[in-house]
């Protein structure tokens, strides 16, 4: 038992003494009772009502992206932040994914017009050098600009086949010149006609031009369609990978970054860059595996566009084109009785003989007119040239800076202030290290949790389509057109007009790499026979010894 005094003191203790002690529990009410009139405009200006908002701190434990302290936000701000987190994020990378697009697009249109004027100057030049051939111009104009026609069909995409069309124009011309050279009352049957045309493999009337033409302007077209449909493909593929959605890993993550520290009473705090840099390359981890073929495109598509400049010059092939048909028309002119007298010995004299001689046809000739470019398109190719290559280059390192760009427009902190930024946590340094770029290097992100294992399939199928487009380019430059929808293509390195249709006939593997022997077959089933014949019989042996 205490005595009575005892107690009377330790009442005494127990009432309470104003002074230090009561200090520190009015802090701890002052700090529980801080005002959200901030996050409240804040919250409103964002678009949201004040429906459960609170007007002052609540203890934070039902928090489930924010750190769990005090806070003013509740579980159903948080989800709307997170969303509008998301919305906004998705709304810059489709922003950025369409000033690519545009600057895209805008080299697309800029070498579009450049070949357009290309090909439509050298068209405009037949008459002035054509003119001189006569009657094998002015009567036969339609067989000059159904070549350029053609030629411009298959540089829009057209499924012609290169090779054969401009062989098909030979064709013809040798069929009007032979025609023409000959007497006009001598009457020449199709079949005649079709003969004469074929003795061109051989007999090489037009000598060595039809050939150098050919292989000059299939390269100069074919380069120029691939180049612009790597343009148009790379644009394609932008668009598309601008529309992936956000994972559900990395919204959450985007709303600690952003919006937490709005809720923590940190809004004027930036988030630390490093921070940011996490959270964004494993947002974009998928985006970032393009990188490799995006650059591969690139420089691919850099040396497509400095061939255009290297000999033979795109523009001086495109403008000689009308030259070089009346060079393999002069030939032609001048060895026209050698040509006639084969053509005679293989296909038939004719029933009245052509009084026709090359020297009365021959026109004066403008030699070497148009065989080469003028100066001022010369010029104009090089900044052509120049200006596609550094536009080009600029837009190689897109995919690896993306997540930059994003935190620079979220306005996380520079490198001054790193140990006064938000953390994900609190203000203070972010410790962590940046992880690399790509999906395989996200394993360790401690701010964005990914299964590795799982790409994307729409980037996937978007870096099938480059690496697609730059086989095909590798192709052209070579002057072999490719179909780069099929993949299978790309492995046979088919050339121009294997597959007039679009759909070539492939042969499937059968069962067997080879066809069986029959008797080998036959040798591994025989003891099996053999076996199950004993186990049958043994049973029944047994039965009659046992009687």
């Amino acid at each position: 038992m205490f005595p009575p005094c005892a107690l009377i003191v330790l009442c005494l203790c127990a009432v309470p003494v104003s002074g230090g002690g009561n200090s520190s529990s009015s802090s701890s009410l002052n700090s529980k009772a801080r005002s959200c009139a901030d996050l409240r405009q804040f919250y409103t200006g964002k678009g949201f009502t004040l429906n459960g908002v609170p007007q002052t701190e609540i203890s934070g434990e039902h928090l489930g992206m924010c750190p769990q302290g005090p806070t003013c936000c509740t579980s159903p701000m948080e989800d709307s932040l997170a969303g509008l987190g998301a919305r906004e994020t998705q709304a810059l990378i489709r922003e950025a994914g369409r000033s690519l697009q545009a600057a895209l697009n805008a080299l697309y249109r800029s070498f579009d017009s450049f070949f357009m004027d290309l090909h439509a100057r050298s068209e405009r030049s037949l008459p002035d050098t054509l003119s001189p051939l006569g009657a094998l111009y002015s009567q036969n104009v339609r067989l000059y600009t159904d070549l350029y026609a053609d030629l411009w069909r298959y540089y829009r995409g057209s499924a012609l086949n290169l090779d054969e069309t401009i062989s098909e124009f030979w064709f013809r011309l040798l069929e009007v010149a032979f025609k023409n050279a000959a007497a006009a009352k001598t009457s020449l049957s199709e079949e005649y006609l079709e003969c004469v045309a074929k003795q061109r493999e051989t007999l090489r009337p037009f000598g060595e031009a039809p050939r150098d033409m050919k292989v000059k302007v299939t390269r100069a077209f074919v380069t120029a369609r691939s180049f612009a449909q790597g343009l148009s493909v790379s644009g394609e593929v932008v668009k598309k990978v601008s529309q992936v959605s956000l994972s559900p890993e990395c919204v959450r993550a985007l709303m600690k970054l952003v919006y937490c520290p709005h809720c923590q009473g940190l809004a004027s705090v930036k988030p630390c860059s490093n921070y940011c840099s996490n959270v964004m390359k494993g947002c974009l981890a998928n985006q970032a595996d393009l990188d490799a073929e995006w650059q591969n495109l690139i420089d691919t598509l850099l040396q497509v566009a400095a061939s255009f400049s290297t000999e033979p010059r795109v523009d001086v092939v495109l403008s000689s084109i009308p030259a070089r048909i009346f060079e393999a028309v002069g030939y032609l002119q001048d060895n026209m009785d050698t040509f006639a007298a084969k053509v005679y010995q293989m296909c038939g004299t004719l029933d009245e003989p052509g009084t026709g001689s090359p020297t009365s046809q021959e026109q004066q000739r403008k030699k070497g007119s148009s065989l080469t470019a003028s100066p001022t398109a010369g010029l104009r190719l090089e900044m052509q040239v120049s200006d596609l290559s550094s536009k080009l280059r600029e837009m190689q390192q897109y995919w690896v800076q993306l997540p930059a760009a994003l935190c620079s427009k979220l306005a996380s902190s520079g490198s001054s202030s790193q140990d006064k930024c938000w953390n994900g946590i609190t203000k203070a340094r972010y410790l962590p290290e940046v992880m690399g770029d790509g999906l395989a290097n996200q394993i360790n992100n401690p701010e964005v949790d990914l299964d590795i294992t799982k790409p994307d399939m729409t980037i996937r199928q978007q870096i099938m389509q480059l690496k697609m487009m730059s086989n095909r380019l590798k192709n052209a430059l070579d002057g072999n057109d490719v179909d780069f929808q099929d993949a299978s293509d790309d492995i046979s390195g088919s050339g121009s007009g294997m597959c007039q249709t679009g759909h070539c006939a492939r042969s499937r593997p059968g069962l067997y790499a080879y066809p069986p022997d029959n008797n080998q077959v036959r040798a591994g089933t025989e003891p099996q026979s053999r076996l199950c014949s004993i186990l049958i019989l043994f049973p029944l042996a047994m039965l009659l010894l046992l009687r």
